[in-house]
C-alpha cells in the first residue's frame, strides 16, 4: 500500500535561497527539455526519449555552471515528470505539456537520500541541509519519494510518499450495510440513511473578503513591495477557503466510511457540467471530484467498496417504490408518484442509486444481506413510520 504524509517545514533565509535555486534549476531543465523535444520533432520528425534527455544533462551542466548547485537527482526527476506528461498526453489523459513559470506553485522531488530525525524534528535535504519540520503525526513505512513544495502564500511543505508492506486489506465479500449518496448543490450529500449535509458554500461566504483584497491588489503598482504584500494576502485568503473545504470533506468522508461497508455514487461528468456558465462556480465550490477521490482511497484502506452508477441512470425520475418513470422539473423538490410514494427529490434519488449499486455488487459476485439490500417489506408509504429517520447534520 502507498500512503502520502504531508508536513510543513520552516527553512531559514539561507535555506530558502538554496531551495529557490533548486526550484529554478528544475524548472529550467524541464522547459529546456520540452523545447529540445519540440525542436527535434519539428526538424527530424523524431521523438527524444527520457534516457537521451538525462544524458544531455551533462552537456547542460557544462554550458550552465549554476546547475551544479542543485542536486543531480532533482534535475533527473524533472525530466522524468516531463516524460510522464507526454505519456498522459498520448493516452489522452491530459493536454500537451506546457512550459512552467516561476509564478505558479513550485516543487522539487527527491527520490532518495532524505533523512528524518524525529527527536530533533529536522529533515535532511541534499544540497540544503537539516531543515526544521513539524511532525504533527508519525509517518509509516519506507520513504519512496519526498516532494518539497512552495505554495503561493509563501509556505513550504514536505510530502512523503511511503510504501507500507502487507497493509492492503482484501475487499469484503459479505456486505451488510450499503449506503447510496446523491450529490447536489443545495445539499452536497444526501444519503439513503437520512444524512443531509447542506452546502457550506465556502466561496460565497468568503466572496466579500476576497473581492476587497483583490481590489486592493489591483490598485498596487506592479513590481512594488506593497503589491507583493497584497498578493500574499489574496493567496492566504484563497488558501483558507481551500483548507475549510478540505476539512469539511475529510470529516464527512470519515463519517460515511466508518458507518458503511459499501457506498454507491453516481459517475458524474464534472468537466462537462462546469461548462454551464450559471452553475460552474457553484459546481467548482462543492468539488465533487475531490470528495469522491477521498471516499475512494479511504474505502480502499479498509477493504470496503465504492460503486459508481452510470451517469445516465435516471435516479431522480424513477419511483423508488414501483419503478415508474416520470419527468421532473428542476424546481420540483418533492417526488410524488401515482402509487402513493412521496419523498424529497434527493432522498428518492439516493434510494434509487443505492438499489442500482446493490444490483452491481451482486452481479460482481458479492453477497449483500437483507438489511443492506433492497427489501420491499421494509418500505412504508407513511413518512412518519419510515424506518430510517433523518438525522440533523452538524454541517447544516
Amino acid at each position: 500500500m502507498i500512503k502520502a504524509f504531508k508536513y510543513r517545514i520552516y527553512p531559514t533565509q539561507e535555506e530558502q535561497l538554496i531551495l529557490a535555486k533548486q526550484f529554478g534549476s528544475a524548472r529550467f531543465v524541464y522547459n529546456n527539455a520540452l523545447a529540445f523535444k519540440k525542436e527535434i520533432y519539428e526538424k527530424e520528425a523524431k521523438c527524444i526519449g527520457k534516457y537521451d534527455l538525462v544524458k544531455r544533462l551533462v552537456q547542460l551542466k557544462q554550458e550552465y555552471c549554476w546547475l551544479a548547485e542543485s542536486d543531480s537527482q532533482v534535475l533527473q526527476q524533472s525530466i522524468g515528470y516531463l516524460d510522464t506528461a507526454f505519456k498522459n498526453f498520448f493516452t489522452k489523459k491530459a493536454g500537451f505539456p506546457k512550459f512552467k513559470n516561476k509564478h505558479s506553485n513550485q516543487a522539487i522531488h527527491y527520490p532518495q537520500r532524505v533523512k528524518v530525525n524525529q527527536e530533533s524534528k529536522r529533515i535532511y535535504l541534499p544540497k540544503v541541509g537539516w531543515v526544521k519540520i513539524v511532525l504533527h503525526r508519525p509517518f509509516e513505512g519506507k520513504i519512496k519519494r519526498v516532494t518539497i513544495s512552495k505554495v503561493s502564500s509563501g509556505k513550504y511543505y514536505a510530502s512523503f510518499l511511503c510504501e507500507i508492506e502487507d497493509q492492503t486489506p482484501k475487499l469484503l465479500q459479505n456486505i451488510e450495510h450499503v449506503v447510496g449518496l446523491d450529490l447536489g448543490l443545495i445539499d452536497v450529500v444526501v444519503s439513503s440513511e437520512g444524512l443531509i449535509t447542506g452546502n457550506p458554500r465556502f466561496i460565497a461566504r468568503a466572496q466579500a473578503n476576497l473581492s476587497r483584497k483583490q481590489q486592493k491588489l489591483a490598485r498596487k503598482k506592479k513590481g512594488s513591495k506593497k503589491r507583493n504584500k497584497a498578493r500574499l494576502l489574496v493567496a492566504k485568503a484563497y488558501e483558507k477557503v481551500t483548507a475549510s473545504r478540505c476539512h469539511f470533506q475529510h470529516v464527512l468522508t470519515k463519517q460515511l466510511v466508518s458507518e458503511s461497508q459499501a457506498i454507491i455514487v453516481e459517475d458524474l461528468a464534472v468537466k462537462c457540467m462546469v461548462k454551464n456558465r450559471k452553475l460552474s462556480k457553484s459546481i467548482s465550490d462543492v468539488s465533487w471530484h475531490s470528495l469522491l477521490r477521498k471516499l475512494e482511497y479511504k474505502l480502499a484502506w479498509e477493504g470496503k467498496h465504492l460503486v459508481k452508477v452510470d451517469r445516465f441512470y435516471a435516479s431522480t425520475k424513477l419511483c423508488h417504490s414501483c419503478g415508474k418513470k416520470q419527468e421532473m422539473a428542476l424546481n420540483q423538490r418533492i417526488y410524488s408518484c401515482t402509487c402513493g410514494w412521496q419523498e424529497t427529490r434527493d432522498m428518492n434519488a439516493a434510494l434509487n442509486i443505492r438499489k442500482k449499486g446493490i444490483e452491481k455488487l451482486k452481479a460482481g459476485g458479492y453477497t449483500v444481506s437483507a438489511r443492506g439490500g433492497f427489501c420491499k417489506t421494509s418500505l412504508s408509504l407513511d413518512l412518519e413510520a419510515w424506518p430510517m429517520k433523518r438525522e440533523a447534520s452538524s454541517f447544516r
